[in-house]
C-alpha cells in the first residue's frame, strides 16, 4: 500500500506531456524543483500529476500542503506537520519535529502556493534538505525561491492542441466539428492558452453556444498573460447574476474548504438571505467558481486561490463588507468551538471530533483575527481538540502566543489552566507547575477547581500520590461547588482512581470507575470512558485476570487510537505488550515496545518519568529478553520502532506483524525509477551516491526478477506501476 497524502484528481488530466516528463526528469535528479509561472496556468494540476506519477519512487511516501491560507509566518511550520499527518504533542518547535521526523526517510512533499512566504519557505527548506537526504521537494509558486539547489521550471500556456482538447473535455464534447475545432482554437489562442481561463470559457457553453461564447468573448480587453486569466474571471463574474457575485465576494474570507452552514451564518444578511445561500453556491459550482468535495464530515466547498483573490478585491471594494465579514467569520468559528467543547461530553464526540478537523484551516484563520481576550479564548476552548484529538503540539503553540500577549484575568486564567494541562502530557513539568500556580493564584472562580485539578496531575506524573489525592479530592469539591458536570471533572476521577490502582486499593478502584463508566455511558460519553478502560484494565491484571486486562485495554485502544489521542494510544500500547508477553508472545510484545519507543518521541518523556507508569513497561523488557535473548528482543524492537502508528495500533489489538512485499526492494525501485528516466547507471550512482558496480548488480536483479531482458522493458514496466498508482 502507498503511502502519503496526494489529493485525487477530480478532473482529467488533459496534455501537458512534454512538461510532465521535464518535471519527472528534474525529481529524479534533483531534491528541490519549483513550478513557477502566473496564476492559472495548471501548476497544481502538473505538480500533483508528476508527484502521483514518481511517488513509487519515495517508500516513505508523497504528501501535499496546501500553503495558500497559511497567513502567519510563525505558523508554517506546524501547516507542514499537519499535512505530514504528523501527531506530535512535545513542546518541540515544529521545525525539530520535521527535521526528526524525515531524517532517514525517502519522501516527496508537495508545497503549493508559496509566493507569500518566499523568505519562510527558503529558511526552512535549506537545513531540512541538508538534514534530511531522502527528501525531495516539488514547490508551485508565482515566485522563485531563488535557494541553493533550486531547478525551476517555467510552466508555459498550453499548446494549442492541448487547449483544444482540454475546452472539448470540460465542455464535454470530445468530438467537435472540423469548424467547431478551428472556432474554439481561436478561442484558445484569445485566451492566452491559460487552462483556468479556458474553464472558464468553457463552462459558458452550459448556457450558450459556443459562437456565442466567442462573440461575449473578442469585446474583453485582453492584455498579456498576467491580466488575460484576470479579465476572463471578471467575464464569468459579469455573468454571475448579482446575488453569485455578492456572495462570491464574502466567501473569500474563508480559508480552505468551508461547509454550506458556514456560508450560511457569515455571508447572509438582508441582501442575501441565508436560505437562498445554498441556491447561490449551487449556481457558483456550476459555473466553476466553487468546487464541491465529499468529505468524512459531509459536503464542502472550495475556491482556486486566483478566484478568491477575485473575491477578495471586489469585498475590499464594498464600504465596511470585509472587515465586517472577517469579524463574522471570526465570531462564527469562535461560537463553534464554544458549541464543540460544551457538547464535547456527550454523544457527539465522533462528528464534533470530524468537524473540527475539518474546520481548522478556519480555526487558524479565525485566531489570526481575534483580538488579545478572543484569542485566549479560542485557544482554550479548544482543550477538547489539542488533548483529546492528539493537537497538544499546536495547541501548545496557540496557547503560548495567546498568553504572551496578556489579555484580562477570566480569558486569561482559562488559558493558563489548558496551557498547564497542556505542558504535564507534554512533559514540560516546570512550565506546568507555573502556568498553574499562576492560574490558581487568579483566584478566578470559575477556572480555580481546573488549576486544582492538573496540579494534581503533575503530583501523580511525579510520584506524589499523597499530594496527588489531596488535590484531586480538592478538585472534585471545587466542582461539586460549582456544579460542574463534564469531561475534565470525570477525568479527575479517573485519575483519582489511577492513584488507588497504582496502590493497589482494588476495591475502592472500582468502585469509583463504575460511577464514572455510568456517567459516561448515561450521556453516551467515549474518550473519558477509554481511560477507565485503561485503569480497570490494570486493575485486572493485579488481580491476575489478563484476559480481561487484554480485553478492556483493546477497547480503549480503539477509542483513543480513532480520536488521535496519542497520549493515550501509546499508554496503552505499553501496557497490552506486557499483557502480550505475561501470555508467552514476547516477539509481539518486544515489537510493541520497540513501536511505543518510537511513539513516544512525538509525545514526550517516555511514560512521563514516573517509576509507576514505567512498572509495566520494565516488567515486560525484563520478561521478553528473558524469553528471547537479547539479540532476538533487540531485532524485534528495531522492527516495531520502524512501524508507523496504524500498523502499531493493529499488532497490539492483535493483527499479525506484516511487512509490505514488494516485487523489488527500496533501492532497487529508486534504480528502477532512474532507468525509466533514462539515466545511466553511471548517472543513477551519481545520483544514489553508490558505486557504478552497485548499480550494475542491482539492474541485473531487477531484470532477473521481472523476467526482463532489456533497460526499455524495465522503463515500460515502472510507467505502468506509475500510472495504476496515479489511477
Amino acid at each position: 500500500m502507498l503511502q502519503g497524502d496526494l489529493p485525487a484528481e477530480l478532473t482529467t488530466f488533459v496534455g501537458r506531456r512534454a512538461e510532465l516528463k521535464e518535471v519527472k526528469r528534474l525529481l529524479g535528479r534533483a531534491r528541490l524543483v519549483t513550478l513557477t509561472g502566473p496564476g492559472g496556468v495548471g501548476k497544481t494540476r502538473l505538480a500533483l500529476k508528476a508527484a502521483h506519477a514518481v511517488r513509487r519512487a519515495f517508500e516513505d511516501g508523497a504528501f501535499f500542503a496546501d500553503l495558500s491560507d497559511v497567513r502567519a509566518p510563525e505558523m508554517l511550520d506546524r501547516a507542514l506537520v499537519s499535512c505530514l499527518r504528523l501527531v506530535d504533542q512535545t513542546a518541540r518547535p515544529a521545525s525539530e519535529v520535521l527535521h526528526a521526523h524525515l531524517a532517514g526517510k525517502r519522501m516527496l512533499l508537495v508545497l503549493d502556493g508559496v509566493e507569500h512566504l518566499v523568505e519562510e519557505c527558503e529558511a526552512l527548506l535549506g537545513p531540512l534538505l541538508k538534514a534530511a537526504a531522502g527528501l525531495s521537494v516539488l514547490v508551485t509558486s508565482r515566485q522563485v525561491l531563488e535557494t541553493d539547489g533550486e531547478h525551476v521550471v517555467v510552466v508555459p500556456p498550453m499548446s494549442a492542441g492541448d487547449a483544444v482538447s482540454l475546452f472539448a473535455d470540460r465542455a464535454g464534447d470530445t468530438k467537435l466539428e472540423r469548424g467547431q475545432a478551428e472556432l474554439v482554437r481561436q478561442l484558445c489562442l484569445r485566451l492566452d492558452l491559460l487552462p483556468l481561463a479556458i474553464e472558464l470559457a468553457a463552462v459558458r457553453l452550459r448556457v450558450m453556444c459556443l459562437e456565442e461564447v466567442v462573440i461575449q468573448l473578442l469585446p474583453l480587453d485582453l492584455g498579456n498573460r498576467n491580466t488575460t486569466l484576470r479579465t476572463v474571471i471578471g467575464w464569468s463574474h459579469e455573468l454571475c447574476t448579482p446575488h453569485e457575485r455578492l456572495l462570491w465576494a464574502r466567501l473569500s474570507v474563508f480559508c480552505g474548504s468551508f461547509a454550506l452552514e458556514a456560508a450560511e451564518a457569515v455571508c447572509s444578511d438582508g441582501c442575501l438571505p441565508a436560505v437562498e445561500i445554498a441556491d447561490v453556491v449551487g449556481g457558483l459550482v456550476d459555473k466553476s467558481i466553487l468546487s464541491a468535495e465529499e468529505t468524512a464530515g459531509g459536503l464542502r466547498f472550495r475556491m482556486l486561490d486566483s478566484i478568491k483573490d477575485y473575491g477578495a478585491e471586489w469585498l475590499a471594494r464594498l464600504d465596511s463588507q470585509s472587515e465586517r465579514l472577517e469579524r463574522r467569520h471570526k465570531d462564527f468559528y469562535l461560537a463553534q468551538a464554544r458549541a464543540s467543547a460544551a457538547a464535547w461530553f456527550g454523544p457527539d464526540q465522533q462528528r464534533i471530533f470530524v468537524r473540527t478537523r475539518a474546520q481548522l484551516d478556519n480555526l487558524r484563520g479565525a485566531f489570526e483575527r481575534c483580538e488579545v481576550d478572543e484569542a485566549l479564548e479560542l485557544a482554550s476552548t479548544l482543550w477538547f481538540y489539542w488533548v483529546g484529538c492528539g493537537q497538544l503540539g499546536e495547541g501548545w503553540a496557540w496557547l503560548e502566543r495567546a498568553l504572551a500577549r496578556g489579555g484580562s484575568t477570566g480569558p486569561r486564567a482559562r488559558a493558563l489552566w489548558v496551557a498547564g494541562y497542556v505542558a504535564v502530557l507534554i512533559g514540560e513539568f516546570s512550565r506546568a507547575r507555573e502556568m498553574l500556580e499562576e492560574c490558581r493564584a487568579l483566584e478566578d472562580p470559575a477556572t480555580k477547581a481546573y488549576a486544582v485539578h492538573r496540579l494534581g496531575c503533575l503530583a501523580l506524573v511525579s510520584d506524589d500520590h499523597d499530594r496527588a489525592v489531596e488535590l484531586f479530592n480538592e478538585a472534585v469539591e471545587h466542582y461539586a461547588a460549582n456544579r460542574t458536570l463534564e469531561c475534565n471533572v470525570l477525568m479527575a476521577c479517573v485519575e483519582l482512581a489511577l492513584v488507588m490502582a497504582f496502590q493497589h486499593q482494588v476495591e475502592a478502584c472500582h468502585e469509583l470507575c463504575d460511577q464514572v463508566r455510568e456517567s459516561c455511558e448515561s450521556v453516551g460519553e467515549l474518550w473519558v470512558r477509554s481511560y477507565v478502560d485503561y485503569v480497570e484494565a490494570y486493575t485486572a491484571w493485579l488481580s491476575g485476570d489478563g484476559d480481561l486486562a487484554l480485553t478492556l485495554s483493546v477497547r480503549s485502544l480503539q477509542v483513543s487510537h480513532h480520536f488521535h489521542d496519542l497520549f493515550g494510544t501509546v499508554l496503552v500500547i505499553e501496557f497490552v505488550a506486557l499483557l502480550r508477553a505475561e501470555s508467552g508472545d514476547v516477539e509481539r510484545a518486544a515489537v510493541l515496545q520497540g513501536a511505543a519507543a518510537r511513539i513516544w518521541e512525538s509525545v514526550g518523556p517516555r511514560l512521563l518519568d514516573s517509576s509507576y507508569f514505567n512498572a509495566a513497561h520494565v516488567a515486560c523488557a525484563e520478561l521478553s529478553r528473558k524469553a528471547l535473548g537479547r539479540h532476538a528482543y533487540a531485532g524485534a524492537h528495531a522492527r516495531g520502532a520502524r512501524m508507523d502508528l496504524d500498523a502499531a495500533v493493529a499488532v497490539a489489538m492483535g493483527a499479525a506483524e506484516t511487512r509490505q512485499e514488494l516485487p523489488l526492494t527500496p533501492r532497487e525501485w529508486e534504480v528502477a525509477e532512474l532507468v525509466s528516466l533514462g539515466l545511466s547507471n553511471r548517472e543513477a550512482a551519481g545520483r544514489l551516491t553508490i558505486s557504478k558496480r552497485t548499480v550494475d548488480t542491482h539492474v541485473e536483479h531487477i531484470l532477473a526478477k521481472l523476467g526482463f531482458s532489456t533497460r526499455a522493458q524495465i522503463a515500460t514496466w515502472v510507467t505502468e506501476q506509475q500510472d495504476e498508482s496515479a489511477r
